[in-house]
Parts: structure tokens; C-alpha cells; sequence
């Protein structure tokens, strides 16, 4: 047999355990009396039950939002659709909001899919590279005439995560770190997912410091980026975002203006 063969094989037997209905890979047997189309189903059963259970570690909230019925089936139509494609199956599931969102059965739990992105980026801020974050008197330290030029580079498991619907509250209440109770102020909330240290953290940021991150995140100087927040937020308080950035360990590097200009 050629290198190449027993990769091949590989292949069709993992595309023949996702496609249920579809026949067992050629040449597979069993001792008689056994029949090998039964023994295959199990091995069918057991990759999809380990899939299924593989999301509900990962997105737990959303489980429980939906109730075990209803995601295994959405879990069944997600795993069909995207095999993974890596064997570190605790990263399994990057696709799973946006295959929510595109789910029809899920669209009258409409902050369903923005729920999953909090959980899917708390397991990527938790593989995430280690950085320690800047401190305050590192900030202190600034002069005060530079101060609106720095740029700061975040955390590498800085992620941002915006909704049209109280998601970081939603997800609070399904994740046990709030108790269950009905939601009065009904309104968007941006969720900002990141661990400075050694636990993974969700926060709801205060209005206009989405943009005032993302803003930051591509490169733009402080000032720039409070400039963007305003324009969007004209309520944004640029000492209380800055001040929570510092506490939350957000940045991991200041990096001070380049002074252009020819020399006297």
C-alpha cells in the first residue's frame, strides 16, 4: 500500500462516520457473525455523541438557554456540516454562533448566536499568549503633552464582541455568575472577553468603549480613538474608559509617538 492510500482511506472513513445515511467505507468486515454496517454505526454514535458533548463544554450558556433537545439537534446539523479539522477538539465549535445565525429554527432566540461568541471567545482568551499588562505607573509616568499620541497594544486575548440585545447580562444568567431573573432594561450591550492573568474574564463595557477598543486595536492613537468613540457615543467619558483599561489589564504595551521633522 502507498504512503498515500492509507491518508486517503482516512479521509473516507471519517466523511462515511459524518454522513449517517451514506454506505460504510469499502472492505471494511467483521467475523462473522457480525454484521460491519452495524459495528460502523457505533463508531458513528460514539464520534457524534463525543461532538455533542464537545459543544456543550464549550457553550454551555446556550445549551441551557435552548434546553439538551433542541441543541443536540442543532449540534447534530452543525457537526454534519463542519467536521473538525483540527484533532484539539477544545478549540471544536469556532463556526457554531454563526451557523446559529443562520440556523432557522434558532431565530426566535435572537441573541442566541451573540450568547455563543462570548463562550467561543472565552476559549480562545483562555489559549491565548501570555502578556503581562502595563501598569499604572507605567500610565503615571506619561507626560502629559504625549499622552494623546501614544498607541497602546492590547492584550493578545482581547476580544470585543458587540450585540443588539443584553448578551453579557444573558449570558450571566446562564452561565451562574448572576441569578436567573427577567431582564427589564432590555438593550444592547457590547461584551468584552479577556485574561490579563490566570482566569478569563467578561465585562460589559460602558458606552462607546467598544469603540473606543476596537479603535485601539487598529493602531489608532488615543486621542484618535476617543474621537471615534465620540463620534459614535456622545456620553463616552474618556478618563472612566482609560481607567478601566488600566484595572482590567488590557494593555500590554505603550508605544510612545514617533516625532517627525528635521533636526535645528
Amino acid at each position: 500500500m502507498s504512503g498515500a492510500a492509507p491518508v486517503a482511506f482516512q479521509a473516507i472513513f471519517a466523511n462515511a462516520l459524518l454522513d449517517r445515511e451514506g454506505p460504510i467505507p469499502a472492505g471494511l468486515g467483521a467475523p462473522a457473525p457480525a454484521d460491519p454496517r452495524r459495528r460502523f454505526a457505533v463508531h458513528r454514535n460514539n464520534m457524534i455523541a463525543s461532538l455533542l458533548q464537545t459543544l456543550a463544554a464549550r457553550f454551555p450558556a446556550a445549551a441551557k438557554i435552548v434546553g439538551p433537545e433542541f441543541f443536540n439537534a442543532m449540534g447534530r446539523a452543525f457537526v454534519a456540516a463542519h467536521p473538525p479539522r483540527s484533532p484539539m477538539l477544545a478549540c471544536y465549535g469556532d463556526e457554531f454562533p454563526d451557523f446559529i445565525d443562520a440556523f432557522a429554527p434558532a431565530r426566535d432566540v435572537a441573541y442566541l448566536a451573540d450568547v455563543a461568541r462570548i463562550e467561543a471567545a472565552r476559549t480562545r482568551a483562555y489559549h491565548a499568549a501570555d502578556a503581562p499588562p502595563v501598569s499604572a505607573a507605567a500610565f503615571a509616568a506619561l507626560p502629559a503633552e504625549a499622552t494623546d499620541a501614544i498607541r497602546l497594544e492590547l492584550h493578545p486575548s482581547v476580544e470585543i464582541i458587540r450585540s443588539r440585545h443584553p448578551i453579557v447580562t444573558i449570558w450571566a444568567m446562564n452561565s451562574g455568575e448572576r441569578q436567573l431573573a427577567p431582564i427589564k432594561n432590555w438593550c444592547p450591550e457590547d461584551a468584552l472577553v479577556v485574561r490579563p492573568r490566570l482566569e478569563v474574564e467578561v465585562r460589559m463595557l460602558p458606552p462607546g468603549g467598544a469603540a473606543f477598543l476596537l479603535a485601539l486595536a487598529a493602531g489608532q492613537p488615543l486621542r484618535e480613538a476617543a474621537l471615534h468613540a465620540l463620534a459614535e457615543c456622545p456620553h463616552f467619558d474618556l478618563t472612566d474608559n482609560v481607567a478601566g483599561l488600566i484595572s482590567c489589564g488590557l494593555a500590554t504595551r505603550i508605544i510612545p509617538a514617533v516625532v517627525t521633522g528635521q533636526p535645528r
